[in-house]
C-alpha cells in the first residue's frame, strides 16, 4: 500500500485540529452512528478546556484517490509557542507538512518558527490558506506573505515551488482554484499523495530493527510506549532489542511485547509486525526515553536526534511549607515531587530540571509562562502540593567577551486603532523596540515588535485591561542580545495578612477603601498571606479577621449593610506572573494563594534592609 507521513504545523487558532477533524471523518473513519466530539485530537482535559493544542498526536487515514488507496499517517502539532518543543521533535519522522494560514490573520510569529524548522530539515511544505470563508479574509495576500516568508528563511528553489490550496477547515472542503467552489476534501488529499515523497526508509525493509523514539507516553496495561517512525527494517512482537542514548550508550535491553499502528482514532495491534516507513508504537522497555534509538542487537551507532531550542524561562518548584500546607493535597514530599518533574523532563525535551541548594526545591526551565503553567495545573490536578517562584528568564555570557546576554522575543500585536498609543508607550516604557506597523484590517492595527522575554512576564493581564479584552498578542523566541538593563514594571503593592485565623466580611469591607481583595469573606488566612492589592505601590499589613465589636447601645450608624465586592481571584498563570520575586505562588488541588516568601513581617523588614 502507499504510505504517506505528514504534519500539519500551524500558528495558534489558525485551524490544524478543527482540518484533522474533517479529514478523519471524510476519510471514512467514522461510522454513520458512531457519535463524534469536536476537536477530537485534544483529548487531554486541559486541551479541551483552553481550546489549545498541548501535546503532537498522531492518527491515520485511507484515503481512496486518483492514486489508489494510499495510508496517510497524520501527525497534529501544536501551534503555541510555548509547546513548540513538540513541533521540533516530530517533524523528523515525516516527510512532507502542510502549513496552515488563517486568510485574515496572515502569517504569525509560530508560522515563521514552524516554517524555518520544517525547511532547515529539507521538507517540501503544501501551503493551506484555511478560513477563506471568512468575512474580512484576503487570500491573495496571504499567499504573496507567504511566498516572501518563505523567501526570507532561506527556501530552496525546489520549496519555494510549494503548492497551495484554499480551504475551509470548520466547513470540510478543499479547492485549488478559488472560482470552482467545492464541497469536499478531496483535493487536499490528493495534493498530499500527489506532493508528499513515500518515506525513502521503505527500502531498508531487509535491514536490522531501527526506529528513533519521538513522543513517550504510559499506558496503565502496557507500560511504556514509545512512538516513532521505523528507520529501517521490521518492528515484530517478540522480537529483541535494545535501547541507545544520543552517544550510542546501551541504555537497557528487552524484547517487544506490542506494536500498536494508528488507525483512525485509536491504535490497533499489529501481529505481523510493521515495517520500515510506518509510524508506530513500541511497548515492552522501561527505562528507554524521547530521542533514544530503538535497534536490533546487531546494531551499535544510535539515529541522530533533532536538537532542540533552549529553554527561556525558568522558576523555582518547592515544597509547600505555609502554615495551610498537607489539608488539601496527598502528594506533598520532596521525593515525590522530584519524581514528578524528572518524569515530565523525560518526556518533555523542552523542559529542563535541576536540583538546587535546597533540598526542597528544584529549578524548572521552559518556553513560556504557559507551558510551565500546564505543567503545575496537571500537577495539582493530580493531587500535589507546591510552592511557585516567579518566572525569571534564563541568561547566558557570551562565550567570546563574556557579556550577559538576554532571550529577545518577536512579539506580534493586532489591536484596535484606539489602543495602540497605550500599547506601544507600556511596551516601549519595558525596553521593546519598534518595528512595525500598520492596518490589518477591520478597524484593527498590526503592531510588530523585538522585546526582551522579561519584559512580557505578568504583561498579558495589564495588556488585556488596556485594550478592554480585544487585543491578540502573539510571541516567539528569536534570539540572544545583550542584557538590556533594569526594567521598571511598576507593579502596586499588595495587602499581607497580620496573623492566622478566618478572614471576616467586617474587615475586607473596611480594607475595601485600601484596593482591590483576592479573598472573600470566612476563608482561611494565615501570616505572610497576600489578600490583596494595595492602591498605593508599597505593601501594607493588615488584619482582615477584625470583626464589629458589638455592645448593648444602640446607635445611627452602627447597623450598616455590609456589601462586599466579588474578590479577585487570579488563574495560575495570572498569579504565577502577578508575584514579585519576594512572593510565592501556593497550589493545592483546591486552593490557588499568593503569599510571601518571608511569612512574619518582622524578618521580612530586616531582610529589605540587608538587601538595601
Amino acid at each position: 500500500m502507499n504510505l504517506r507521513n505528514i504534519a500539519i504545523i500551524a500558528h495558534v487558532d489558525h485551524g490544524k485540529t478543527t482540518l484533522v477533524d474533517q479529514l478523519l471523518a471524510q476519510s471514512g473513519v467514522f461510522r454513520a452512528n458512531e457519535a463524534t466530539v469536536e476537536r477530537a485530537m485534544d483529548s487531554n482535559d486541559q486541551e479541551r478546556e483552553r481550546g489549545i493544542t498541548i501535546l503532537a498526536k498522531c492518527t491515520s487515514v485511507l484515503w481512496h484517490g486518483k492514486a489508489g488507496d494510499t495510508r496517510i499517517n497524520i501527525i497534529d502539532t501544536p501551534g503555541h509557542a510555548d509547546f513548540g518543543g513538540e513541533v521540533e521533535r516530530i517533524l523528523g519522522m515525516v516527510d512532507g507538512c502542510v502549513i496552515l494560514i488563517d486568510a485574515e490573520e496572515g502569517v504569525m510569529p509560530q508560522t515563521k518558527f514552524v516554517l524555518g524548522k520544517a525547511l532547515k530539515l529539507g521538507l517540501r511544505p503544501i501551503l493551506c490558506i484555511n478560513k477563506v470563508d471568512r468575512p474580512h479574509a484576503d487570500p491573495d495576500r496571504v499567499h504573496n506573505d507567504a511566498f516572501d516568508l518563505f523567501a526570507i528563511m532561506g527556501a530552496t528553489e525546489e520549496q519555494l515551488d510549494f503548492p497551495h490550496i484554499y480551504a475551509s477547515g470548520k466547513n470540510g472542503w478543499a479547492t485549488m482554484d478559488m472560482n470552482v467552489p467545492n464541497d469536499t476534501l478531496a483535493p487536499l488529499f490528493d495534493l498530499i499523495v500527489e506532493h508528499v515523497p513515500a518515506p525513502k526508509v521503505i527500502e531498508n525493509v531487509t535491514e536490522p530493527f531501527q526506529m528513533l523514539a519521538v513522543l513517550i507516553e504510559s499506558d496503565p496495561f502496557l507500560g511504556r510506549l514509545l512512538t516513532g517512525r521505523i528507520q529501517s527494517g521490521k518492528a515484530v512482537p517478540g522480537l529483541a532489542i535494545k535501547a541507545l542514548d544520543r552517544n550510542g550508550v546501551e541504555i537497557e535491553r528487552g524484547r517487544i511485547t506490542k506494536v500498536l499502528a494508528f488507525r483512525g482514532l485509536k491504535r490497533q495491534p499489529v501481529e505481523e509486525g510493521a515495517e520500515a516507513g510506518d509510524i508506530v508504537a513500541i511497548a515492552g522497555l522501561s527505562k528507554a526515553t524521547v530521542a533514544d534509538t530503538l535497534c536490533d542487537m546487531s546494531l551499535t551507532t544510535a539515529l541522530p536526534a533533532q536538537p532542540i531550542d533552549p529553554p527561556t524561562i525558568s522558576m523555582t518548584v518547592s515544597v509547600n511549607d505555609s502554615p495551610l500546607a498537607g489539608r488539601e493535597g496527598t502528594k506533598v514530599q520532596s521525593r515525590i515531587i522530584r519524581e514528578r518533574l524528572f518524569k515530565e523532563a523525560e518526556s518533555n525535551v523542552a523542559i529542563k530540571v535541576t536540583e538546587t541548594e535546597e533540598k526542597d526545591a528544584f529549578e524548572v526551565a521552559g518556553r513560556g509562562e504557559l507551558q510551565l503553567g500546564v505543567l503545575i495545573e496537571n500537577m495539582r490536578r493530580e493531587g500535589f502540593e507546591v510552592a511557585i517562584s516567579r518566572p525569571r528568564v534564563v541568561f547566558k555570557n557570551d562565550p567570546e567577551t563574556g557579556e550577559k546576554l538576554e532571550p529577545i522575543e518577536d512579539v506580534m500585536i493586532d489591536v484596535d486603532d484606539d489602543y495602540t498609543g497605550i500599547v506601544i508607550e507600556k511596551l516601549s516604557a519595558r525596553k521593546a523596540e519598534l518595528k512595525d506597523m500598520g492596518p490589518s484590517g477591520a478597524g484593527k492595527t498590526r503592531i510588530i515588535l523585538k522585546s526582551p522575554s522579561r519584559s512580557l512576564i505578568g504583561y498579558q493581564g495589564e495588556f488585556l485591561t488596556d485594550t478592554r479584552g480585544s487585543g491578540v498578542l502573539n510571541r516567539v523566541f528569536s534570539h540572544y542580545e545583550s542584557y538590556k538593563g533594569v526594567i521598571d514594571q511598576n507593579r502596586k503593592g499588595v495587602l499581607v495578612s497580620n496573623g492566622d485565623g478566618e478572614t471576616s466580611a467586617f474587615a475586607l469591607w473596611k480594607l475595601e477603601e485600601r484596593g482591590t481583595m483576592f479573598v472573600g469573606g470566612n476563608e482561611k488566612t494565615y501570616m505572610g498571606m497576600i489578600i490583596g492589592e494595595n492602591s498605593r505601590s508599597d505593601d501594607l499589613d493588615v488584619n482582615p479577621m477584625k470583626t464589629k465589636q458589638l455592645t448593648n447601645i444602640r446607635a445611627s450608624g452602627t447597623d450598616e449593610a455590609i456589601r462586599l465586592t466579588p474578590p479577585r481571584r487570579p488563574t495560575l498563570e495570572q498569579a504565577i506572573a502577578y508575584i514579585e520575586d519576594d512572593e510565592l505562588v501556593e497550589v493545592t488541588p483546591k486552593s490557588i494563594r499568593l503569599r510571601k516568601k518571608t511569612l512574619n513581617p518582622s524578618f521580612r523588614k530586616k531582610r529589605v534592609k540587608e538587601d538595601a
